[in-house]
This record gives C-alpha cells, sequence and structure tokens, in this order.
C-alpha cells in the first residue's frame, strides 16, 4: 500500500499548512517509512509507534535549533510519520501505537495495511491514487519546469499557493 500513505498525506500535508516551501517529498517519505523498514520485521514494530514518531520529532527539533532552512526541510519526514499512524488507524492497536506503555515486547501481527480485506485496500489505493491526480493537477505538475522543481527540491510553485476557490 504506497498510493493510500503518499497521496492522503500529501494531501492533508497541504491542507493543514498550504505551504508551498514544505519538502513534500520528504511528507511521502515519512508516509511510507513505516511499512517499508517493518514489513522486513515481520509487523508493526517500532515505526508504528507513537513514541518512534515522537522521538524524530524531538531528534529533527534538537539537530536543527538556530537553523531554519534546514528545520522547515526536516520537519517534514515525521509529519509523514505521524500520518502513516492516522491513515494505519494505529491508535487502535493499544500495544504497538502506546509502546512501551504496555511492556517492552510487540506483537507479531502483521502489517495493519496488508491484514485488511482485499477490497479495503483496493478502495484505499484508488483514493490514494485519486489524492496524486489531485495533487498532479492543482500544482500543475505536469509542466516541466514545475515538475523538475518539485521532484529535485520538493516545494511547490509559490504562484500556485493563494489558487483554489477560496482565493479567487
Amino acid at each position: 500500500m504506497l498510493l493510500w500513505f503518499a497521496g492522503c498525506s500529501l494531501v492533508a500535508v497541504w491542507q493543514v499548512f498550504r505551504d508551498p516551501a514544505i519538502d513534500y517529498r520528504l511528507v511521502v517519505v515519512g508516509a511510507v517509512l513505516p511499512d517499508a523498514v517493518d514489513v522486513f520485521l515481520g509487523g508493526p514494530r517500532y515505526l508504528h509507534t507513537l513514541a518512534c514518531s515522537v522521538g524524530t520529532l524531538t531528534a529533527v527539533m534538537l539537530a536543527t535549533r538556530g537553523r531554519r532552512g534546514p528545520r522547515r526541510r526536516l520537519l517534514a519526514l515525521p509529519i509523514g510519520m505521524f500520518l502513516h499512524l492516522v491513515l494505519d488507524g494505529m491508535w487502535a492497536r493499544t500495544e504497538v501505537f502506546w509502546w512501551p506503555a504496555f511492556g517492552a515486547g510487540l506483537p507479531r501481527d502483521g502489517l495493519p495495511s496488508l491484514s485488511r480485506p482485499a477490497v479495503v485496500v483496493v478502495v484505499q489505493e484508488l483514493a490514494g491514487a485519486a489524492a496524486l491526480l489531485w495533487w498532479w493537477g492543482r500544482f500543475r505538475l505536469s509542466e516541466p519546469e514545475r515538475r523538475r522543481k518539485f521532484f529535485t527540491t520538493g516545494r511547490l510553485g509559490r504562484d500556485l499557493a493563494g489558487e483554489g476557490p477560496a482565493h479567487r
């Protein structure tokens, strides 16, 4: 499940922050990282815990003290990780989400995104694909220069930041 996490995270971060200077590539990395790592560990492990997302946020904040540019860019990673927890419904898996509050061990369950019924997975992936298509059109990524800027910097065109129904 890639499209669900990538597409929904991009749209959610844009809708909340409306900031063209966020590195949206790192939002996507943070959103897919827990499954990309934990699939090799046999289920939801440390990257699916609230402690890991909070720890990553804390590390970014401490490592970038006094450096606004790197902080702004790197904050996108834990934001994506937090969104993964939301989109995966991890709060419903108390032992994992609140680890280590309920003990040091983690259950040997499968990844939530891989344990859902196939029809749910298909609907989620289609919703993620729709979100990515919206993103592509909204930020005119079919234009080569905009696409190059997005893929090399993770940023969006400032000229498009204020467009939309609320700004017309």
